[in-house]
């Protein structure tokens, strides 16, 4: 499974070491790290930057059942964890071509957090894998709820590159570069308006959320939120080191967006990150 945000996508998570071939086999246990320059939701990010940190855990069971949990701490706002995940999921494989997953997962966020997607704390995930004779094709969709509600579909086509060995003939070295089409509503982002422009009046930036003379209107920005738009174009380059039981990569992802971006969404981004995955 991979993220549609990430987290991004993030918001569901479920790690997959594939250089384990056996692991359909047993029952496994999947630990992740990573770091990201910036938090991705769908390849949106605001003009705030925040770099943050990842940890999951994921257990993966012979019949396909997976079951996972993890936060994350953006590393530059805030002294405590700044969303927990708690996941579920089915994975299938019906050859050797196609594959399926579906997914829930449950994200808890505090109070005053600054993430777009922290308006939406539940989301179901379909993903089908489809592997051509020279690339590799998955389709996606998401419906993520909670305060709002947002529908995501994501088209992405990747190639594996071997590129050699490195230190021995044990650990593998790979290129997977991927383009993906990320279209949506974006209901998540009209209440980060509403939550921005609140922050800001107590902060004493920009003008008084209240309306003169009428004490019950309020301004927020307006957003055609209820349309489906292209939200996103991303462009992935990761390299990876791999063995028997654990895969260590460097990534960089660049995320253009669509006609539709809100004002307070950065239109083009870089995304610089670091991961390693360990399995028992």
């Amino acid at each position: 499974m991979r993220f549609t945000s990430i987290l991004i996508l993030i918001c569901m998570t479920s790690f997959k070491v594939q250089a384990q071939q056996d692991s359909v086999k047993k029952t496994t246990v999947t630990l992740a790290s990573l770091y990201s320059s910036n938090v991705s939701y769908y390849g949106q990010a605001t003009n705030e930057k925040l770099p943050y940190a990842l940890f999951n855990a994921t257990v993966r069971f012979p019949i396909g059942l997976y079951l996972s949990g993890g936060s994350y701490k953006l590393l530059n706002y805030g002294s405590g964890i700044s969303e927990t995940d708690i996941g579920a999921g089915y994975g299938h494989d019906f050859n050797d071509k196609i594959n399926m997953d579906i997914a829930y997962t449950r994200s808890f966020f505090p109070a005053n957090s600054p993430l777009l997607q922290a308006a939406n704390e539940n989301n179901v995930n379909i993903t089908v894998n489809y592997v051509w004779l020279w690339l590799k094709s998955s389709l996606s969709s998401d419906y993520a709820f909670g305060k709002q509600n947002d529908v995501f579909i994501s088209l992405s086509h990747s190639k594996e590159i071997s590129i050699g060995t490195l230190f021995n003939a044990k650990n593998s070295l790979h290129l997977e570069p991927a383009i993906e089409l990320v279209a949506g509503t974006r209901h998540f982002y009209e209440v980060y308006t509403i939550k921005k422009g609140n922050h800001d009046q107590i902060n004493g930036k920009g003008k008084s959320a209240v309306s003169p003379g009428n004490s019950n209107s309020i301004t927020t920005t307006s957003v055609a939120s209820n349309s489906f738009n292209l939200l996103s174009y991303n462009f992935k380059l990761p390299l990876s080191l791999s063995r028997a039981n654990y895969i260590a990569e460097i990534n960089y992802q660049l995320s253009i967006l669509g006609a539709n971006a809100g004002a307070e969404l950065k239109h083009q981004q870089s995304f610089m990150g670091l991961a390693f995955y360990y399995q028992f």
